[in-house]
């Protein structure tokens, strides 16, 4: 059982790890293969080693293959520099996804849409 101190805590940290990893993803990466990302979200492991970082690509989807390439060769500056802000002793390992719930809604919604007026 987690102590509420230590979710809320996992909680803050998540969010802080989103809006940095969001800063440098939009500003201070150079690899042309990135193209227009946001990340979403942050899901950190109950031990705080790991991280899911969800990521949304605006445009193909060659253009998102392109930019998780690129994001993925950049984990060790993006770690090293989240270390080094947070003041954090260790960083979590981050692993990029690709968030296509944007597209999953779209699609809900056509669906429904179509429902409703047929």
């Amino acid at each position: 059982m987690e102590r509420r101190g230590q979710k809320y805590h996992r909680g803050r940290l998540a969010e802080a790890l989103r809006e940095e990893i969001d800063t440098i993803v939009e500003g201070e990466l150079a690899d042309p293969r990135i193209g227009l990302a946001t990340v979403t979200s942050v899901e950190l492991a109950p031990d705080g080693r790991s991280a899911r970082v969800l990521v949304v690509v605006h445009g193909s989807n060659e253009e998102g293959e392109l930019s998780m390439e690129g994001l993925t060769a950049a984990v060790g500056f993006i770690r090293r520099e989240l270390a080094e802000r947070l003041h954090l002793r260790r960083a979590p390992e981050l692993h990029f996804i690709l968030d296509r719930s944007d597209k999953f809604n779209a699609r809900v919604n056509e669906l429904l849409k179509r429902t409703r007026k047929g």
